[in-house]
């Protein structure tokens, strides 16, 4: 049985740990008064906007510098990526499905070439094929060149609606990083018969230089549409399908990066 000083000892104990939270003879809440805790909570508060004010003024300062219309270092990217749409690597096709292959593929690519609609392109400058667009730096909006859908003839979703992929032979775009190079010619590896759009498989010079998001408001990237030309006897099986930019200076074979100049995706289609 535990003793009267015992039990005196226990309550002892528990009250200062009650303390420790909040002293009410003192008022102390963690062990600071409610002065102290304010001085402290003003000392932090000060700091802190100091900090944001110090970080909005160098913002600011930085920004001073900038142009909206020209970028500030204008060196050349050497070697571009290339991309794919619709964007998956992995393109399967059960033609017995259209309902999954049109929410998979052809939706994405209607909606990509929306911008890309003849309408919308006649409102561009009609440009010289085979040189390059290029406009005066003081010139602050820039001038973008036609890129029309229908140049993708079967690929560009107005006499197919489907994009090739109903039939079995589906479409792939394929599209640069936006940057300005010197070299357009485009080839994908035969592992099946292809045909391209624009016929020549090139990203004509007329659309660079890209003068950035701001000057050049209405400019879309030219595209190289690829038709599959899947033979029956090649359903079921995997392709695996490399397209690359070929030209001089142009790096398209650095194995530590997949995607500089080129790009690889896979096809199977399927009943």
């Amino acid at each position: 049985m535990a003793s009267t000083e015992d039990k005196a000892v226990d309550k002892e104990n528990v009250s200062n740990w009650k303390d420790s939270i909040y002293n009410p003879r003192t008022g102390e809440l963690l062990g600071r008064t409610a002065s102290s805790w304010g001085l402290i909570l003003l000392f932090y508060l000060i700091f802190y906007c100091f900090l944001a004010g110090m970080f909005a003024l160098t913002m600011w300062v930085m920004l001073l510098t900038l142009d909206e219309y020209t970028p500030k270092y204008r060196d050349r990217v050497p070697h571009p990526g290339l991309v794919i749409r619709p964007n998956s690597v992995d393109i399967w096709v059960n033609i017995s499905d259209p309902e999954k292959y049109k929410t998979a593929y052809v939706k994405p690519l209607e909606s990509f070439l929306e911008s890309y609609n003849d309408t919308e392109q006649e409102k561009n400058k009609l440009c010289f094929s085979g040189e390059y667009f290029e406009q005066e730096d003081n010139k602050m909006e820039k001038e973008a060149c036609q890129f029309k859908r229908s140049l993708l003839s079967s690929c560009s979703g107005l006499s197919d609606t489907t994009f090739g992929y109903g039939e079995g032979q589906p479409c792939v775009l394929l599209k640069m990083n936006r940057i300005c190079i010197r070299l357009f010619s485009k080839v994908c590896r035969n592992v099946v018969q292809m045909s391209y759009f624009p016929t020549e498989g090139r990203f004509d010079k007329m659309y660079f230089p890209y003068y950035g998001k701001k000057a050049h408001g209405n400019y879309v990237q030219p595209l190289v549409a690829v038709k599959l030309l899947v033979s029956p006897e090649d359903y079921g099986t995997e392709m695996t399908i490399e397209c690359r930019v070929d030209g001089s200076d142009i790096r398209n074979n650095d194995d530590r990066d997949k995607f500089l100049g080129r790009v690889t995706f896979r096809v199977k289609v399927f009943k």
